[in-house]
């Protein structure tokens, strides 16, 4: 199959899913009254291609209570081993494990160009000595990244684990 139609068949599928995710909003009995919905994201994964998969269903959701006019708004936290899948220094991952790296930095780039926040933790990066020079330069350093999971849980997001 030629690039064109490749296009063509891609854009066609996220039209599709995009409008049955609208069709689908009525059977959310959960959204019925939510003006808004905020959430904070704990991301502590720290293989590669298990993380690319949960930013996408991450960015999917921001993107599905956008479609039902939910006014999200997402935060990104990334503690604990998450860190190394964030950096641009690629030491110690397998070849195998590039595409995946390349995904995630695209999902990040993708949040953050659509309003969700996006953050690193300065203890974990010290724990996992990652240079924070290297971190994606879309996320936001943080001293102690449970703080601000703390002050965003009080300020009414709901902590979501990405485990």
């Amino acid at each position: 199959m030629n690039t064109l139609a490749k296009l063509i068949v891609s854009l066609f599928a996220i039209f599709c899913l995009q409008a049955f995710a609208v069709a689908q909003a009525a059977e959310y009995e959960s959204l019925e009254g939510v003006k808004s919905a905020k959430a904070i994201f704990d991301v502590r994964i720290g293989q590669p291609q298990s993380a690319a998969l949960h930013f996408k269903l991450i960015h999917q959701t921001y993107k599905d209570l956008a479609a039902f006019k939910k006014k999200p708004v997402f935060v990104l936290v990334f503690i604990g081993p998450s860190v190394k899948l964030i950096s641009k220094n690629r030491e110690g991952f397998k070849a195998e494990d590039e595409k995946s790296l390349d995904e995630i930095a695209s999902a990040v780039s993708a949040m953050k160009k659509d309003g969700i926040n996006v953050e690193v933790c300065g203890v974990a990066l010290k724990v996992f000595n990652v240079d924070p020079a290297s971190v994606l330069p879309e996320i936001k350093k943080v001293e102690n990244g449970w703080v601000s999971e703390i002050a965003y849980q009080a300020r009414g997001y709901s902590l979501v684990p990405a485990y």
